[in-house]
């Protein structure tokens, strides 16, 4: 019998799958600085890889897909799913639009992490454990959103959203219940 896959430690070996690709960067809230659950699986990465930024979920969306036409590929970090509703304008009419506006010339490839927040062993209010999986599949055409119920399909999505050729960016929906088992 192998290991048993944790739901937290498979977010990490896709973590750490990510940032062996000398193109990924992480940017958002608690990539660099601790203050929620997000920020213990990046703690471990070198500096280099993080950029730190303020609440500003719209900029950061932006810089993101700005990052990706540069030739970078951004891990664009939204610690709750609530807080991603922010950033909707850029991802949705910009991100998710870029190669019809561009007759597809351009495919920024982003990956975004955001996580249902965890209920469980206490209750952080409505404005933090919204799970919008479902709205979003249905307001994007080219930003595949997948939502990480199992620890054995994290590694695969994650290999998924890195490697993928079709242009198309990621959503990755992580369960924030799920650390804690």
């Amino acid at each position: 019998m192998g290991p048993v896959l944790t739901y937290a430690s498979e977010i990490r070996r896709g973590i750490d799958y990510l940032a062996s690709h000398e193109k990924t960067v992480f940017l958002g809230q608690s990539v660099a600085y601790p203050g929620n659950v997000i920020y213990g699986t990046l703690a471990h990465l070198a500096p280099a890889k993080k950029i730190e930024l303020p609440v500003f979920e719209d900029t950061q969306m932006g810089i993101s897909i700005g990052l990706a036409l540069q030739g970078y590929i951004p891990v664009s970090v939204f610690p709750r799913f609530n807080f991603l509703l922010l950033a909707v304008n850029q991802l949705v009419n910009h991100l998710d639009k870029i190669h019809v506006l561009t007759k597809g010339q351009v495919k920024p490839k982003v990956i975004i992490k955001t996580m249902v927040g965890s209920t469980r062993p206490l209750h952080p209010g409505i404005q933090h454990c919204g799970d919008f999986t479902e709205a979003f599949k249905m307001l994007l055409e080219n930003v595949e959103v997948i939502k990480l119920e199992d620890p054995a399909q994290i590694l695969p999505a994650y290999q998924k959203a890195l490697e993928r050729e079709d242009g198309k960016s990621t959503l990755l929906v992580e369960l924030g219940d799920r650390f804690n088992e």
